[in-house]
């Protein structure tokens, strides 16, 4: 990935502009989070409904700490599984806008397994992680057939980093008495279940 393509992208974020790029499972919608005109254009370009949370990626540990309440259970899940397929609903802190939660009172986190993601986050902040499809479409896993599903000045920058085809993330949900699966994913529920048990 050529340090050109990831400037601009950053300059896209900073301008309130979509940007998608490759995560370790598909490719993604990435927004300022803190940018309220940007996320709303997520949810016009992606056709989704207002009350469906959009997943925000960050690039370590201390970025999660600074959006989210995160347990030990939670902090012992990420230190074993991040960066990796794995998504945790936390309760979220009050920096985080109501848009991008739908409302809710948490926030589902991740922090994506690809260098080009990493970087990105780790240069720019936190940014929205949802898949880049049309809502209810399937994903595409190479970036000419996501061109496909919107208009050319939906997307302001595409990072290709090739086909991806990894599986989902797996979700689990922190903010229960016990933690629960919402989503199967990569990780399997006996290895997430393992880590929360022995720590």
């Amino acid at each position: 990935m050529q340090k050109v393509e990831l400037s601009k992208a950053i300059e896209a974020l900073q301008n309130g502009d979509i940007v998608v790029y490759p995560t370790d499972t598909l490719y993604a919608f990435g927004v300022d989070i803190y940018n309220k005109d940007a996320v709303k254009k997520v949810f016009e370009v992606k056709k989704r409904p207002l009350d469906n949370p959009l997943p925000v990626a960050v690039s370590n540990l201390v970025d999660i700490e600074k959006i989210a309440f995160v347990s030990d259970i939670a902090r012992d899940l990420a230190e074993y599984f991040l960066p990796g397929p794995l998504t945790m609903i936390l309760n979220k802190k009050s920096v985080i806008l109501d848009v991008v939660t739908g409302g809710l009172d948490n926030v589902a986190v991740r922090i994506p397994d690809n260098d080009v993601a990493l970087e990105l986050l780790s240069r720019y902040g936190p940014i929205t992680v949802t898949s880049a499809n049309v809502h209810g479409k399937e994903v595409p896993d190479i970036i000419s057939d996501i061109k496909m599903q919107f208009n050319s000045g939906d997307v302001a920058v595409y990072l290709d980093y090739g086909k991806l085809n990894g599986l989902p993330s797996t979700i689990v949900d922190m903010t229960v008495g016990k933690p629960r699966i919402v989503r199967d994913g990569a990780i399997t529920k006996e290895e997430i279940f393992d880590v929360i048990e022995h720590g």
